[in-house]
């Protein structure tokens, strides 16, 4: 393993590099061996070199050219719904819809959905993979057995399976308890007594005799989620092959996909791996993980977007500056009129957007005024924009008595 000399050292801390570079040369240099001085010498002036050609020019409109550099390759995308990383029985929205979902700030996605990543045995075990899922996957009463209802003696009865049972609960010791936890479940979400002529059987009906009281109690029971999230509705299981950068190690592990999202909870569960899993609502990682991990998801879930449309050639700068401005303020503001867009101080930028009657009108009674400091309000009143050489003044002093002709 090379040594770094005291003299590479200071060439390193000399150079015009970021800390984070500079860091990045040191590791770099580490685990080459045999390196000379004069090659360990190239080796900072070249990255130092890369980096100042790659900079950002001083007035540069980054703004614009990413606008530009997003906008463009977003006309080519397609406005389908796909399988999501091959799972046939999971849509996620992509292409221009969910580009639209997360520079809008949804709320909600379309499509939630989330990747469940599992640690220690239950990563390696189909079996311990699936006691994740059935804690996590919602479980409703009427997927534990069959409910007929008994018109003449005003009863719903359910009659529960009890290898449906076995397979939700793996550890399942005594059914009669499994019985009871449901009948109990039914009577405190549905204001009724139960009676239970077997132990797997359930039967309850309205205190007075009613046909719709009847049905609408088998409509209630549908909702009824007795075991896991409920907003999540299917968790689907695949085995895959994980990358160093991913697992650490290449092997292969069981990851879990779900229709529906909940990171709180999902988070709180035994076996699954918080630092790796993820969902795709920006918000949830905002309200669980704080504003920078929504920051990295915005860039993530967008630079996935493109990629998946044959767009990959979109530089991820663009896309950081798209989820800084976004995500500036400590919350996370959509990039439209109820927005970023809506909030500028430029009353001709802001008109310039949408609704431009309001915003000029609402400037009036206000009595705003407009500094013309941006690209737009420039561009309206045909003024030079402050940006590149329109940022430059070049102007010529009168000349004083005793100085040379100009044209000397």
């Amino acid at each position: 393993m090379t040594e770094i000399t005291d003299s590479v050292e200071s060439i390193v801390e000399d150079s015009d590099l970021p800390r984070r570079l500079k860091q990045d040369v040191y590791e770099t240099i580490q685990i080459r061996e045999n390196l000379t001085d004069e090659q360990i010498e190239d080796i900072v002036y070249g990255v130092e070199s890369k980096y100042l050609e790659n900079r950002v020019d001083p007035l540069d409109p980054v703004g614009t050219v990413s606008a530009q550099s997003i906008g463009e390759p977003g006309t080519q995308m397609t406005m389908n719904t796909f399988h999501y990383a091959g799972v046939a029985e999971i849509d996620v929205t992509q292409g221009l819809p969910r580009l639209i979902e997360l520079v809008d700030a949804r709320k909600t996605p379309d499509t939630p959905m989330m990747t469940v990543h599992l640690d220690g045995v239950y990563a390696e075990d189909r079996e311990r993979a699936h006691e994740v899922v059935w804690q996590i996957e919602a479980t409703k009463i009427l997927a534990l057995g069959d409910v007929s209802t008994n018109v003449a003696d005003m009863l719903v009865r359910i009659d529960l399976n009890e290898e449906t049972l076995a397979e939700r609960w793996p550890t399942i010791d005594d059914i009669d308890d499994i019985a009871g936890r449901i009948a109990g479940t039914i009577e405190s979400e549905l204001g009724v007594e139960t009676d239970r002529p077997a132990t797997t059987v359930i039967q309850f009906g309205p205190e007075e005799p009613s046909y719709r009281q009847l049905l609408q109690l088998v409509e209630d029971l549908r909702e009824i989620v007795f075991k896991g999230i409920e907003e999540i509705s299917r968790v689907v299981i695949r085995k895959e092959e994980l990358d160093d950068t991913q697992s650490g190690s290449g092997r292969e592990e069981f990851i879990l996909y779900t229709e529906g999202s909940n990171l709180k909870k999902v988070l709180d569960i035994e076996g699954v791996d918080a630092s790796r899993t993820t969902c795709n609502n920006i918000h949830e990682i905002h309200n669980n993980l704080g504003i920078e991990a929504a920051r990295e998801a915005i860039i993530e879930e967008t630079m996935n977007t493109l990629e998946e449309q044959g767009l990959d050639d979109v530089n991820i700068r663009h896309l950081m500056l798209v989820a800084d401005i976004m995500t500036n303020t400590g919350d996370i503001e959509s990039i439209g009129r109820h927005g970023i867009s809506g909030n500028k101080d430029s009353v001709l930028a802001r008109a310039a957007f949408e609704v431009t009657v309001n915003h000029l009108l609402d400037a009036a009674i206000h009595g705003e005024v407009d500094d013309l400091d941006g690209v737009t309000e420039n561009v309206i009143v045909g003024k030079p924009i402050k940006l590149g050489t329109g940022d430059v003044d070049l102007r010529m002093g009168a000349r004083q008595s005793g100085s040379p002709a100009l044209d000397d």
